[in-house]
């Protein structure tokens, strides 16, 4: 056997001390992990692209209702920031302590609206006391999300209690899984009428507002943002970034109104 040189023992040594270190994450495994209700997608999704051009880090953001994206955090999902379009969500993650509460900002504000197919014969209607929804409806179903947990059905559910025409609406409901899958339900022509933001009428062809909900029929519609507990260090620019000129410029074409003076 010819003996290996002391040089050639070497390099084999150099190259296992390679092979020992573990190799960096993929890039995509360092992207920010954003968590955020359905309504918010069209515009956040812009809102990332530009932090992503502007800061070079990555975002992943994931869309559902604000109830069952916090349900998955308080699972163990990973996410770096929560969106949720309502309070009480929000105070859930900081009960369960489950969001960073010195990071919480209340960024959004929306409205709750009444929408129709857009070929439907269903003109303006006046939202007011005692209306008659349900006789809108006629023998079809009026879409929003689950009244029991996704905020659109909250707003919403309180809004019909409070005009006093919850009884008689509630038999001809269409819950959904979220208010976006509620838009799509009428979009499709599935149902008649939907309570769902105006922001979401906005967003899609198929349908068009055929009436407001009083401001003071139901709750604010606020919608706070949050790093959570386990959050990347990355995730302080973004949140910070939520509160620029830019993203209030964004989210402002999208119909939402900006709670909170911009921050340079």
């Amino acid at each position: 056997m010819v003996p290996i040189r002391r040089p050639i023992l070497a390099a084999i040594a150099a190259v296992l001390a390679i092979a020992a270190v573990p190799h960096a994450a993929p890039a995509q495994d360092q992207s920010l992990i954003i968590f955020a209700a359905a309504s918010m997608k069209n515009a956040l999704d812009d809102v990332d692209t530009a932090f992503t051009k502007q800061t070079g880090i990555k975002v992943v953001a994931s869309y559902d209702a604000s109830s069952a994206l916090m349900k998955q955090i308080e699972a163990g999902a990973p996410a770096d920031v929560f969106a949720s379009a309502d309070l009480k969500w929000m105070d859930y993650g900081s009960q369960k302590k489950l969001i960073k509460d010195d990071t919480r900002i209340n960024l959004l504000g929306n409205e709750l609206v009444l929408i129709a197919g857009k070929d439907s014969k269903i003109g303006n209607v006046t939202i007011a006391p005692g209306f008659g929804l349900a006789a809108l409806a006629g023998n079809g179903r009026i879409a929003t999300g689950d009244v029991r947990a996704v905020p659109a059905g909250l707003y919403a559910k309180a809004a019909l209690e409070k005009l006093g025409v919850w009884a008689a609406v509630e038999p001809k409901l269409a819950m959904a899984e979220n208010v976006r899958a509620a838009l799509i339900l009428v979009a499709r022509g599935e149902a008649p009428l939907g309570i769902v933001y105006a922001t979401d009428a906005m967003v899609e062809p198929n349908v068009k507002i055929v009436g407001v909900f009083p401001e003071d029929s139901h709750p604010p519609i606020v919608y706070p943002a949050a790093l959570t507990a386990n959050a990347k260090s990355d995730a302080a620019p973004y949140l910070a970034f939520l509160r620029s000129p830019a993203a209030k410029s964004i989210f402002e074409s999208y119909g939402f109104s900006f709670l909170i003076k911009p921050a340079s």
